[in-house]
């Protein structure tokens, strides 16, 4: 248990608090295959998209008048056979609308039917509306939908984007709208990709999706907002399964300025989720009493300043789901927190063992760490009773007797077994280290030597490395960048530019892991302002240094950058930069905080679809370098003794680092400044120690020992110095037991050895102790009647220390004779043992 600063015992949780890196906090949306998980709400953004609106003056034209506007640069110029045909086909077009109930152009167009549809059937409609059955000729159609796309370039029909994405002149429609829509803003974008070497495919998709989004909401791309985006991202998922330039009409925008300031960097970012308020946190439970709903609102509030995000959801789902909307669920209509035993009783035990929800019969399975409920629980009902103190009004209502008892919330020896495990994990990975570093160096070299050929290697051509055949594959939509072989031997087309890139990043991630033993969010933190100088001012010598950011402790420290490691970092800002004077600046998530930084020059940023690709740079991962880690041990070749599968997590390396670093003989101290903890236990904690370890350390201290005390004293002794130390042990014999004096000391209490707290009293004298105690009474008696007070104090004195001695006797005695095992041998420097048998 731990006292916080409101005098009440609260839960102990690993506390993760972070560096606020930005004050805002953003109400994201999420993707789509994220809509089972209850700790997420329904996508949101601060600002909700645009409204489509429902009456704008190109959509209340008259024919006439929208049939001139139509047939006027930029819409329509040329004179053409052609454009009669388009004339007849608008005209048709027109007459089918008018045949519609509305007030509007585009309450026609509703009122038909052809929004609805994700398809090119409306050209089916307006044919059935013409007389004749004949089947209609192919120019037909496509003049049909030359006319529709005038309407809707006019901005005399708005169609949904359902019915867009089901278009198949997409790109037609892109091409037409960019000098009719928003010309210079269309023109300014195109710079930008033009500045960036973007290539054609990927600019084009992007550009459709904000031509889509400008027919749909109307207005210009600078009234473009970041929700609108996130609108049609969400539409794209529901309803295009292979699409390209999923985010790059985005990033498009951002770029060119026409984007607010807050808006995320990068629509991934937009895309995921948020920070909820505490209101949403508990509303996610469905809790009936509205009095008790209102309570662990206002707990949570009170409590968030000291918490950070992932500690508040734990709270929240405990007291939300696992306590209150539990209790509902099997006690209809409570709304008191003074819970009765057999309530409390039988909520305790659901909360321990977990049964399956449609077979309760079932024997369950126990929860894993049930007392951080516990804890979490009782910190709840103790802070109530607390701050009723200071604001009786709002709190004293809910003061109820805690129903968690505090050993109820003791996991000390999980936690012990916890740790025994951990350091039995580490002893097992810690000898695999080095066959792991080698594995991930061979593996980076031969990837980027097999890539170095292919790149040599035109189209269609064959290659051979290391024995291997391969052959240059071009797939059909090679513009990402990418550089596919097909190897001979299996027939397998390998992705040569992926397989280059984790090769690269996993040799970094390991190196910069095992030299550093950093956490591994402090890992992708690290930047490039992260590397300063220091001078040492013993020699005047210059080391470099590398900056940790605030993690979970929230404390800055700074590591000394060794050879090796700066090797490494150096290399992954080479590959970073790319030719470039900087870093590229990207901005990346905090999926614990779930805040996004602001644009940051960061190490370890990579373009997901290789180097040329036409994404945007990100900061990898967790989940990423987990994969790359499980892939780089099975590449290796790494098993358990018994064969098992072995896996390597990120913080597997801080513990063998921390083990390395404690048996290197760095003091532990030192040890826990350079890892971070706050408390040198937690770093004793992490290493994990070798029984070889403890017979070494302790000869080292035995060793060091010795240089420091007299060289005389481990000499052997003469016979008269080990008569004289066998005698002292005769001399400590006393009636009552043994002197435990030391050897060569004389007696401090000058033979009063009922009163002397060195004697230890033998039980086989206890009846001499007893007739001891009856004289003593006899003597207090008479000094008493004689008046000889001064002897009656004294006696007093004797008679406690012998009641002591006796009772320590008689607690002897019940648990066992003592046993003499008599003194050891020794053996003087002339071979003859001298013997001693009368003790």
């Amino acid at each position: 248990m731990s006292t916080d600063t409101t005098g009440s015992e609260m839960l102990v949780e690993p506390k993760r608090p972070r560096e606020r890196l930005v004050d805002r906090r953003i109400h994201a949306h999420r993707r789509p295959d994220l809509a089972a998980d209850h700790d997420l709400k329904h996508p949101h953004w601060d600002a909700e998209p645009r409204s489509v609106p429902k009456d704008w003056p190109e959509t209340h034209l008259t024919r006439a008048e929208l049939m001139h506007r139509l047939f006027q640069v930029p819409f329509l110029s040329d004179t053409t056979a052609g454009t009669r045909q388009v004339a007849r086909a608008l005209n048709l077009m027109l007459d089918w609308l008018e045949g519609h109930p509305g007030a509007t152009w585009q309450d026609r167009w509703l009122a038909s039917g052809a929004s609805e549809s994700g398809t090119e059937e409306w050209t089916q409609l307006v044919s059935d509306a013409v007389p004749g059955s004949r089947p209609k000729p192919r120019d037909y159609v496509a003049n049909l939908k030359r006319a529709m796309l005038l309407l809707v370039l006019g901005r005399a029909v708005r169609p949904s984007y359902t019915w867009l994405m089901g278009q198949s002149w997409a790109y037609y429609l892109t091409s037409r709208a960019k000098p009719v829509l928003d010309p210079e803003g269309f023109e300014r974008l195109e710079a930008i990709c033009a500045e960036t070497g973007r290539h054609h495919k990927a600019t084009r998709s992007a550009f459709t999706r904000l031509v889509w989004i400008l027919i749909v909401k109307g207005g210009s791309l600078r009234e473009i907002t970041a929700a609108d985006c996130v609108e049609l991202r969400v539409e794209m998922d529901n309803r295009l399964k292979d699409w390209h330039g999923r985010t790059l009409f985005y990033t498009l925008l951002h770029e060119a300025g026409f984007l607010p300031e807050e808006a995320p960097p990068n629509l991934r970012l937009a895309l995921l989720p948020g920070q909820l308020s505490c209101e949403q946190l508990i509303d996610r439970y469905h809790i009936a009493c509205a009095p008790v709903r209102q309570v662990l609102i206002d707990y949570l509030n009170y409590r968030r300043p000291d918490l950070d995000y992932t500690t508040l959801l734990s709270r929240a789902r405990v007291l939300g789901e696992l306590f209150w909307k539990d209790l509902e669920r099997h006690h209809p209509g409570i709304d008191s927190l003074d819970l009765s035993a057999d309530v409390i009783t039988a909520w305790k035990e659901r909360v321990r063992i977990i049964r399956h929800e449609h077979a309760p019969h079932r024997m369950g399975k126990e929860r894993k760490l049930f007392e951080n409920v516990f804890r979490t629980v009782r910190g709840f009902y103790l802070d109530i009773t607390h701050w009723a103190t200071e604001d009786p009004v709002r709190w004293s209502p809910w003061v109820a007797p805690c129903p968690i008892r505090r050993n109820e919330c003791d996991d000390n020896k999980r936690r012990q077994r916890i740790r025994a495990e951990m350091h039995q994990r580490t002893r097992t990975l810690a000898p695999l280290l080095p066959a792991l570093v080698r594995s991930v160096d061979d593996t980076r070299r031969r990837s980027r030597q097999l890539l170095e050929h292919a790149l040599a290697t035109a189209s269609g051509e064959h290659f051979t490395v290391d024995g291997s055949q391969f052959c240059r594959f071009e797939p059909p939509n090679g513009y990402s960048g990418k550089v596919y072989a097909i190897e001979e031997e299996t027939g397998q087309t390998r992705d040569l530019t992926g397989e280059e890139d984790q090769s690269f990043w996993t040799w970094a991630i390991v190196e910069t892991l095992r030299h550093t033993g950093v956490r591994i969010e402090e890992l992708l933190e690290i930047t490039h302002h992260s590397f300063f100088s220091y001078r040492l001012p013993s020699t005047g010598e210059v080391v470099p240094m590398l900056q940790i950011a605030p993690s979970k402790t929230d404390a800055e420290r700074v590591l000394l950058v060794s050879p090796e490691l700066g090797e490494v970092l150096a290399e992954v800002i080479g590959r970073v930069r790319n030719g470039k004077p900087n870093l590229p600046l990207v901005s990346r998530y905090d999926g614990h905080e779930r805040v996004y930084s602001p644009m940051m020059p960061f190490l370890f940023q990579r373009r997901p679809a290789g180097p040329n690709s036409m994404s945007t740079n990100r900061v990898v991962a967790y989940t990423t370098v987990r994969k790359w880690l499980l892939a780089a041990m099975t590449t290796a070749g790494l098993s358990a003794v018994d064969g098992s599968e072995l896996q390597m997590t990120p913080h597997d390396f801080r513990r063998i680092f921390a083990t390395d670093a404690i048996r290197a003989g760095i003091p532990p101290h030192i040890a826990a400044k350079i890892l971070g903890h706050a408390n040198v236990n937690t770093t004793m904690g992490y290493a994990a120690i070798y029984p070889e370890d403890v017979i070494n350390s302790h000869r080292g201290f035995i060793a060091r020992r010795r240089s420091l005390r007299p060289g005389e004293e481990y000499r052997m002794p003469t016979e008269t110095e080990w008569d004289e130390f066998l005698g002292h042990f005769e001399l400590r014999k006393v009636s009552l037991g043994v002197c435990g004096r030391g050897f060569g000391t004389p007696c401090q209490h000058e033979h009063a050895c009922i009163r002397c707290p060195l004697l230890r009293p033998d039980p086989v004298q206890m009846p001499r102790l007893t007739e001891i105690i009856t004289n003593l009474d006899a003597r207090i008696a008479e000094a008493q009647r004689e008046g000889w007070t001064g002897e009656v104090a004294g006696l007093e004195v004797s008679l406690s220390s012998a009641m002591e001695k006796l009772a320590a006797m008689q607690a002897a005695f019940k648990n066992g004779r003592t046993t003499d095992l008599g003194m050891p041998t020794f053996k003087s420097p002339y071979g003859r043992a001298i013997e001693e048998s009368g003790l």
